[in-house]
């Protein structure tokens, strides 16, 4: 007598389900794309009477070759052939630094080095009366490297606990603190679009400016942003570096324009960039806070970027608020030193 210790005929139906599985898995990633070279189309064909034409065709095509091309796998075929044809066309648009551009954002900023005096021409100081309503200066201003303290993160926050926008500034010397703020660089009359931003609808540009015109607009002018400090414990050495990096980059783009992208280049994910070639072998793996900005703070505090005070995130998300701080400082001339005073990580420093 045979005793049969299992079954074998569930087999053929597990190997039916992992090739659907594995088939929905693919047609999941081709319509995926599909999608992104319609929306690349209808968002970024250069003459805007033809987005919505071409768009509209090449999805109408793309339902031709699912109905009329014959298997699986040359439908699929015939959808990739598609995406890769928008996605050539896509790669050949060009960045401008030449666009009626928005008043905040008219002019580059770039640097000449000599040594360890550091001249960058451009640099944003505005006076504001409104967050639009503003009296417009471009600076030159010269840092020397050896008199570097430290950096700092100013994280603001406009509505959702998700997204946030970075802005680094470094410390020379006892009082003087330069920003760096990764931004969209927009044309007149144009808004930011998160969705939009996955395409090629922004240039970027790096805001070298003044505390008083960079972060006085966030807590000040513009209404529902909520802004935190955070001092980070790099060593002067390393802020040096990231500094110097931050700098060829600008001028870098300053000669030649870059896009902005809402995934892959954008004011985060610059940073980040920035910040490993003064981290070495402590540069933090890739986390999902990264891209949900809001919590990198939370991402900086875990792998000690930040000078806590011993504080739990908490409190130290807490004490980091500098609203009430900024508007009380206003246009006083030491509006750095007052927006630290009492803060964690900061020395005591009297105020004017």
């Amino acid at each position: 007598m045979t005793v049969t210790l299992y079954d074998p005929a569930p087999r053929p139906v597990i190997i039916r389900c992992l090739r659907w599985a594995c088939l929905s898995l693919c047609w999941l990633v081709v319509l995926g794309l599909v999608g992104w070279a319609v929306s690349a189309l209808a968002i970024d064909l250069p003459v805007s009477a033809l987005r919505l034409p071409a768009a509209i065709a090449f999805g109408v095509a793309v339902l031709a070759a699912l109905i009329f091309v014959r298997g699986v796998w040359r439908k699929m075929l015939a959808c990739l052939v598609g995406f890769a044809a928008v996605l050539a066309w896509w790669l050949t648009l060009s960045p401008s630094n030449d666009r009626p551009w928005q008043g905040d954002v008219t002019q580059t900023p770039w640097a000449e080095i000599d040594g360890d005096r550091v001249t960058i021409h451009n640099v944003r100081n505005y006076d504001y009366r409104a967050e639009f309503d503003y009296t417009p200066r471009w600076e030159d201003r010269t840092y020397d490297l050896s008199q570097i303290r430290g950096a700092d993160i100013f994280l603001t926050y406009w509505g959702s606990p998700w997204i946030a926008h970075p802005i680094v500034s470094f410390q020379f010397g006892d009082s003087d603190h330069v920003a760096f703020s990764i931004e969209t660089r927009k044309e007149v009359g144009e808004e930011y679009s998160a969705f939009k931003g996955f395409f090629r609808q922004y240039e970027l540009i790096y805001i070298v400016a003044d505390e008083r015109d960079v972060i006085r607009l966030r807590t000040n002018y513009r209404t529902g942003e909520e802004v935190y400090l955070y001092r980070t414990v790099a060593t002067p050495e390393a802020a040096r570096a990231i500094f110097l990096d931050y700098v060829r980059s600008a001028t870098e783009m300053h000669d030649q324009p870059v896009w902005y992208n809402a995934l892959t280049s954008n004011c985060t994910t610059n940073i980040r960039i920035h910040t490993k070639v003064a981290a070495g072998d402590r540069f933090a793996p890739w986390d999902w806070r990264l891209l949900l900005n809001g919590k990198s703070d939370e991402f900086a505090y875990q792998y000690g970027r930040f000078d806590s005070g011993g504080l739990t995130f908490q409190a130290l998300k807490e004490q980091a608020h500098i609203n009430d701080a900024a508007r009380a400082a206003d246009q006083a001339p030491d509006f750095s030193a007052r927006v630290r005073q009492g803060r964690v990580g900061f020395p005591s420093a009297a105020v004017q």
